[in-house]
């Protein structure tokens, strides 16, 4: 997305001059002539900047008083000031009153474009360092290589680009966020702000002032503006995150917002304008919440122009030993502490099991291992070191010794049941995937097949079904 500018001059041949040098280079453009053109144009739609003359004619309020005017709205935007009759003493006024830089005239082009690319730049790194210290490393990767996770990734590199609403399904804690963060980095509004609003925990007397903001009141002190989520979004993307917990007013109000980009905050009368793409995400089945009346048919339909899905960690578990570790590595790195190996009982454990709390808890109990399983950080741990309800899912097959029923059989049935129970194991650690299992174990694929059967295995062959697009 292009970098939107407003130009504040009370010369039109100035502004003429900068919107040309501006749009030159790609940048959109607005001007205005005074303060109370400055003010209202900034309000109606934020920029990604403002070029601002220090002395107006015909206004009433100069540079320094407009600067002070837009930080109030909007503390991080980025504004170069520009002066004709500039002073030592008035540049460090207006960087201390918080401009990013001046630049006096005449100036030079190359000066004005260094100066404005240095200042979109320094903008776009506070935002991103903001957001990672409110959101301590958010994931940006799908991590796993299953069938069913290859598809995803094509579908997020073919929507990511072309700007439509996606409504990303999944159960909690598969990823819904981090599928949200990787349309929006590989999009044309990379560059702009990523906004999340979480609707599952978000009071619902609260929904309106989040997404819309508020409008300053009579004592602008004690109660001044704040923009909502929508506003804050703008040239980039809004996740709403859980939608189906939105309430069923706000659910009318935000499909006319969509459908107009724009509109008013609460207790304000002026339309705000945005430039938005919308992410939503869901761990319910929409059509039945439409059916039970909880969902509004027309919002499903503006959120839902390209769906995905995201399966559960229990649908592509040969993902798990990719994550595992890859969890271990970044939580060694956060704690400090030096990660340690899986060994293979407990890494078959960990695939086994059936997660109900998905990525999210398999990322929880990795941190939880590496702090609190018992050993030295340079022995593996070990399947008896999992949570009971983890380590007793691990196949019979590792959990074998030679006092076990296996020793007690005649050599037919105990070479069938060693047989059934690696077979089984190997099934597991696949994701159930009857080529690689073959491919693994060393035996024709058709023969596999008649090996489980004649064992009592029971695996069904087949390729994960891809996301929706």
């Amino acid at each position: 997305m292009a970098h939107e500018i407003l130009i504040v001059d009370d010369e039109p041949d100035i502004r003429a001059l900068i919107e040309g040098i501006l749009s030159d280079e790609g940048y959109e453009t607005r001007q205005a002539a005074n303060s109370d053109q400055a003010v209202a144009a900034f309000k109606q739609r934020r920029p990604s900047m403002v070029v601002l003359d220090i002395w107006l004619q015909n206004s009433k309020l100069d540079g320094l008083g407009i600067l002070a005017e837009l930080h109030k709205e909007e503390p991080q935007i980025p504004v170069v000031m520009i002066s004709g009759h500039g002073t030592i003493e008035t540049a460090v006024r207006a960087i201390q009153q918080g401009a990013y830089d001046f630049i006096e005239k005449p100036f030079n082009s190359d000066r004005l474009l260094l100066v404005v690319a240095r200042a979109l730049e320094a903008a776009r790194l506070r935002r991103e360092n903001s957001e990672l210290r409110l959101r301590a490393g958010p994931e940006t990767e799908l991590v796993g290589n299953s069938a069913s996770l290859a598809q995803l990734r094509a579908a997020i590199e073919r929507v990511a680009p072309t700007g439509s609403r996606v409504l990303i399904a999944g159960p909690a804690g598969a990823g819904k966020e981090v599928v949200a963060r990787m349309i929006h980095a590989r999009s044309r509004r990379a560059d702009g702000p990523f906004v999340a609003l979480n609707c599952a925990t978000l009071n619902p007397a609260r929904f309106e002032e989040e997404l819309f903001g508020m409008e300053a009141g009579a004592d602008a002190q004690a109660s001044p503006r704040r923009a909502g989520v929508l506003e804050r979004a703008h040239n980039g993307t809004l996740l709403l995150d859980e939608v189906a917990d939105m309430p069923l007013e706000t659910q009318g109000k935000i499909v006319r917002a969509l459908q107009e980009q724009g509109f008013e905050r609460i207790g304000g009368a002026t339309r705000v304008k945005v430039d938005v793409r919308v992410i939503a995400t869901t761990n319910r089945d929409l059509q039945g919440e439409i059916a039970a009346g909880r969902f509004r048919e027309d919002l499903y339909y503006r959120l839902a122009v390209v769906p995905l899905r995201i399966p559960a960690l229990r649908e592509r578990r040969e993902d798990v030993p990719a994550l595992a570790r890859h969890f271990m590595t970044r939580s060694g790195a956060t704690s400090g502490m030096p990660p340690r190996e899986l060994a293979e009982d407990a890494m078959a454990a960990l695939q086994a099991y059936d997660w109900p709390g998905n990525v999210r808890q398999l990322r929880n109990l990795i941190d939880w291992l590496l702090i609190m399983a018992p050993g030295e950080a340079r022995e593996p741990i070990r399947a008896e070191m999992l949570p009971p309800e983890v380590g007793s899912a691990a196949p019979a097959m590792l959990k074998l010794d030679r006092s076990s029923e296996i020793m007690t059989l005649p050599l037919r049935e105990a070479r069938e049941l060693f047989e059934k129970q690696y077979l089984e194991a190997q099934l597991l650690r696949f994701g159930g995937n009857i080529s690689r299992t073959a491919n693994f174990v060393g035996m024709e694929r058709s023969a596999l097949h008649r090996k489980l059967k004649f064992l009592g295995v029971h695996a069904e062959d087949r390729v994960p079904a891809g996301p929706a697009l």
